[in-house]
């Protein structure tokens, strides 16, 4: 399974953003990486980079590399509706960000994880696919061999996220997604218009 290995503190420092998750790298030194710091005087970035830069952002924040979210484009940009929007519905819609939205898993690194070792299924059956494509009414579960995990329920029992297109219970360790998610119920900051300039070029 292709996916950045790269460090992270350096990527969450570009941004300015905690996009791996909470980075005391951040509170440290707030301010770009590279040899001469925060002292080095930037030019004035052009359209094109601002555009890159948010792709960029949007492919380290969902951990999809470049082809992978340049079909997703293809997909987002063949369908009828906003292209932007429908990008990030797919982007959510992926089995390990499922995973993570539902707080089965810390991080979406560590829900890729699960899904990849066969801790997580689908309807009932296992998918050890982390790009899997939910639709509607469909269940992620954690396996009941997996559901004594340490990481699992400590995770669970951290998880103060909850979002309405999401139904999940407790007593099953399981969570349905009731719908396909709208811009408003996605909490990213990811200016997806930039992307679809982007690639419209």
């Amino acid at each position: 399974m292709a996916r950045y290995r790269g460090p992270k503190s350096k990527i969450t420092r570009r941004f300015k953003e905690a996009i791996f998750g909470p980075d005391k790298a951040l509170e440290r030194r707030p301010y770009g990486p590279g040899q001469h710091g925060n002292t080095r005087r930037r030019k004035k970035e052009s359209e094109y980079s601002v555009q890159l830069a948010e792709k960029q952002k949007a492919k380290y924040t969902y951990g999809i590399l470049e082809k992978q979210f340049s079909n997703m484009f293809k997909a987002a940009n063949a369908k009828s509706g906003i292209t932007g929007e429908i990008l990030l519905q797919l982007c959510e819609r992926r089995l390990d960000n499922i995973v993570y939205r539902l707080g089965i898993a810390p991080t979406r690194r560590g829900a890729r994880q699960l899904v990849g070792h066969r801790h997580i299924t689908v309807n009932g059956s296992i998918v050890n696919i982390p790009s899997y494509r939910l639709r509607e009414g469909d269940v992620v579960g954690v396996r009941e061999k997996s559901k004594s995990l340490e990481i699992v329920s400590a995770s669970l029992a951290n998880n103060s996220q909850s979002h309405d297109w999401l139904n999940w219970d407790a007593s099953k360790m399981s969570g349905t997604m009731m719908n396909i998610p709208s811009r408003d119920q996605i909490p990213e900051n990811i200016k997806e218009s930039l992307i679809v300039e982007l690639y419209s070029k």
